[in-house]
């Protein structure tokens, strides 16, 4: 294909979100004659798709619609596969020896003009890659590695585009730090905020996630001009991508099996994580005589339920497949126990303990395999049961109300 590029499109955190698929895949398939497309990372995980399918939708997306990728914290061990990894940049990671693990900067002819195409990942979203899935890997600091690249390559650029996989509001400190930047596609920051933002000459831009919109920029004038906009309804599909939707079809159809009855005060209500894991934490604290339970609310995705839990619907609220496990407190902060959950909560985000607080005599905890591993002492032994698991028990078992709990703490 001759192409004659004019824009950029930018898609960021699609998490394998392929129910409703069709708007952006058709859109993207419509737009690449004369667009760059790029993701700002996170292409992978979040749903049964990708459970089910093991990356495969997604590798065939990218490989077929796209051009350019940053690594996101989820999927990270894909960006290194053959195909993709031939797409992939980023200007801030490195093996041990200093040796970046991607190409730095692509320089492409986007309306007239010489772009460089770089990418970089925030300090918070690498760590919060599974430890044993970055061994030998580093996070500089984005900042200062954009500004060697681009003084690396100054002289063969017009432009500097930035696909950042850092948050929204870190990308705004970014933009400030290197002025030199047109604009900075943002990605993993899970917030409504799209912007553009104008820092200084420079925009900050971000799509909608899920698989909901994108952002673009194009060449105005003597400068550069972003926006956002949904997907398209599209009511027919490219024949080029018929075999793509036939497997997501198949896969959907599996997602529908139903795994039992919603619990009646849970039924057709938006899904409050941070309660369901409090019930979940107290019946892992009883049930299984734990000394003590810590999860992150992050670990569950809220959704709305019907009246039948589907299996798509618990691969959407606990998609990551967590085991959980007793784990060891590491030291010194096993005598600390509320600069521990700080320091966990600052990295991972809101905690759901039982009992709370906290006892003092505490130095094993049950949690999932991702924070014993990647935050505590490492693990003792598996628990015997995945969070899944627990998530179904409790959502198609009745919840205690409100009432019952002030009845309960009266007694």
């Amino acid at each position: 294909m001759n192409r004659q590029l004019r824009q950029i499109i930018a898609t960021t955190d699609v998490h394998s979100t392929f129910g409703s698929a069709i708007p952006m895949l058709a859109y993207l398939h419509t737009a690449r004659p004369d667009s760059l497309i790029v993701d700002c990372g996170d292409f992978f995980e979040g749903s049964g798709y990708y459970q089910l399918g093991k990356g495969h939708i997604e590798r065939e997306v990218l490989t077929t619609l796209y051009d350019l990728l940053a690594p996101g914290n989820h999927g990270w061990p894909h960006y290194f596969e053959p195909q993709l990894h031939r797409m992939t940049v980023c200007a801030n990671t490195t093996d041990d020896s200093g040796n970046p693990l991607f190409d730095r900067v692509r320089i492409r002819d986007i309306g007239g003009r010489r772009v460089a195409v770089t990418a970089v990942m925030g300090s918070q979203a690498f760590n919060a890659i599974p430890v044993d899935q970055r061994t030998g890997h580093r996070v500089a600091n984005p900042a200062q590695a954009l500004r060697e690249v681009m003084l690396e390559h100054h002289h063969r650029a017009d432009a500097w585009m930035v696909l950042s996989h850092s948050g929204f509001e870190e990308d705004l400190k970014l933009a400030a730090a290197c002025p030199f930047a047109d604009v900075i596609f943002a990605g993993h920051c899970h917030s409504d905020t799209l912007g553009p933002a104008h820092v200084g000459d420079t925009l900050v831009v971000k799509g909608r996630e899920l698989g909901a919109g994108y952002a673009a920029a194009e060449s105005v004038g003597s400068g550069w001009a972003a926006r956002t906009s949904t997907f398209p309804d599209a009511p027919t599909v490219p024949d080029d991508l018929a075999a793509l939707l036939a497997e997501i079809s198949t896969i959907g159809q599996q997602l529908k099996s139903p795994l039992g009855t919603v619990a009646e005060p849970l039924r057709n209500t938006h899904l409050d994580r941070r309660q369901l894991l409090e019930e979940i934490s107290g019946r892992l604290h009883t049930g299984l005589g734990a000394d003590a339970v810590v999860l992150n609310e992050t670990a569950l995705r809220p959704v709305q339920l019907g009246t039948t839990l589907t299996l798509g619907d618990l691969l959407a609220i606990e998609p990551f497949g967590n085991q959980l496990v007793h784990a060891f407190l590491p030291e010194p902060h096993a005598q600390d126990h509320g600069k521990l959950l700080g320091l966990l909560t600052d990295r991972v985000g809101p905690l759901v303990v039982a009992p709370a607080p906290l006892p003092s005599a505490v130095r094993t905890v049950l949690t999932t395999d991702y924070l014993a591993d990647s935050y505590l002492g490492g693990r003792t032994h598996q628990a015997g049961i995945q969070l899944g698991q627990a998530v179904c028990h409790v959502l198609t078992a009745a919840l205690p109300t409100s009432a019952d709990r002030q009845e309960a703490g009266e007694q």
